[in-house]
């Protein structure tokens, strides 16, 4: 496989490959939503098929619970499942103390609500997505349509208190229109440069008027498995305080995913 992939498709294969393995028979799993996740998508369901392993998954957007559906898992809604064993989701950036940014897909509010149903947030990533300090990556923020101009007014003017280093919010656009969630409102991009103090940040944004939620996962995320072009697989367990590396074997076909499109 590793001929056939690029580097960092392979670094997404091989942190999704190695946090299935978290997967247990009968698991009500949170489906996260992304190209990274997609790959997890593809690898549980190659383990039901060649395991006979039998879950049922909570997918955070459509687009995932189409994937899902197509590789013959089993989807139930969030009030059908009521709590779930585990999550495994991507990030768009992640600390030194596993707080995350996530929404870059734009489903953050269904991510963020199934990740904090779960026992467990398994994050898989690469990398490049590591830092020192969030708010690189622009910190996604769901507003409401309605008077979503006077909202995008507030959060800067609100941002001029906090400790971060820009305060411009952008709409996200969908070539000429806004941004559409599955929640049916839109997305204001945060170009903070860095954020400060991220659970500050988090709980002064969801005060706001027309703010619905906001990208920063604050003590989510249990366990970051960060996967690398070479086939290496790092894995950071914030409870246990323990990091530890394996190499997860490169399979020669790829037929699973030669129709992975996300």
């Amino acid at each position: 496989m590793s001929g056939d992939l690029s580097p960092i498709d392979t670094a997404k294969f091989v942190a999704a490959k190695r946090a299935v393995e978290y997967v247990e028979d009968g698991m009500r799993v949170g489906l996260g939503t992304g190209s990274t996740a997609a790959w997890m998508v593809r690898c549980l369901a190659e383990r039901m098929r060649e395991e006979g392993l039998r879950i049922r998954g909570v997918p955070t957007s459509t687009r995932t619970a189409e994937l899902a559906r197509k590789l013959g898992i089993q989807v139930i809604s969030l009030d059908e499942a009521k709590w779930l064993d585990l999550t495994i989701d991507g990030a768009d950036e992640f600390d030194p103390n596993l707080n995350l940014i996530k929404g870059g897909g734009g489903a953050l509010l269904q991510e963020k609500i199934v990740a904090t149903a779960s026992d467990q947030m398994i994050v898989i990533t690469d990398a490049s997505k590591r830092v020192e300090a969030l708010g690189n990556f622009p910190l996604p923020v769901e507003v409401i349509p309605f008077g979503w101009q006077t909202t995008k007014a507030l959060v800067e003017e609100t941002l001029a208190g906090l400790d971060v280093l820009g305060d411009k919010a952008a709409l996200r656009l969908n070539g000429d229109a806004p941004y559409v969630t599955d929640e049916g409102n839109h997305i204001l991009d945060l170009h903070l440069h860095r954020i400060g103090n991220p659970r500050q940040t988090a709980l002064v944004l969801n005060q706001i008027p027309g703010v619905v939620e906001n990208g920063l996962f604050i003590d989510i995320c249990d366990v970051v498995v960060i996967g690398y072009g070479d086939g290496r697989v790092e894995v950071t367990d914030i409870n246990e305080g323990t990091r530890e590396q394996s190499q997860i074997e490169l399979a020669e076909s790829t037929n699973l995913f030669s129709d992975l499109g996300d």
